[in-house]
């Protein structure tokens, strides 16, 4: 018989698994835009052959790597911040900060869902310089961020207002 811990457990777990997963391809992209530039570097001065691709295919990685990262891999308590007046306050206030805003970003990444989602599947219609590749696809991750962020954000809010406010390093080594 499984209690509901257990079923919990096996939730945690599996959003363990996700992360790593989410870090591997973080990893692939990092991976694919050192070699796209050291590829170039070399067709450029050793070869004097230039390679107009391995710049398409660096930005497109720096891009997902970037917003990927940021909703699926990077932690709440690594995130950079200014909080020198964060850190000058009770939890209490810091749970109220984080509610709103927790409900600014969700709000703003709301509105703003509907026009993202529509110009990236209008750019369907256009392909990237080198490769060919439709541009929906290419820049479908903000589409991805855009949802992630809204969901991350709505829980971030959520645990606030149960009482908990986010996990983050408050002090010195923190991002002052």
């Amino acid at each position: 018989m499984e209690t509901a811990f257990s079923g919990q457990d096996k939730l945690i777990d599996a959003g363990r698994w996700l992360r790593r997963r989410a870090e591997n391809l973080s990893v692939i992209l990092l991976l694919a835009m050192f070699l796209c530039f050291i590829l170039q570097i070399v067709a450029r001065y050793v070869f004097n052959y230039p390679l107009g691709w391995t710049e398409e295919v660096s930005v497109l990685c720096w891009i997902w790597c970037t917003l990927w990262g940021a909703v699926f891999v990077v932690r709440e308590r690594d995130e950079v911040r200014f909080d020198i007046i964060y850190s000058a306050v009770s939890e209490r206030t810091r749970r109220i900060f984080t509610i709103i805003t927790g409900c600014a970003a969700v709000v703003l990444f709301s509105v703003a869902l509907p026009a993202v989602y529509s110009y990236v599947t209008f750019l369907k219609v256009e392909k990237s310089a080198y490769l060919g590749i439709r541009l929906d696809y290419l820049y479908s991750v903000y589409v991805i961020f855009s949802v992630a962020a809204i969901i991350r954000y709505a829980a971030l809010t959520w645990f606030a207002i149960r009482g908990r406010a986010p996990e983050i390093q408050i002090g010195s080594g923190s991002a002052l």
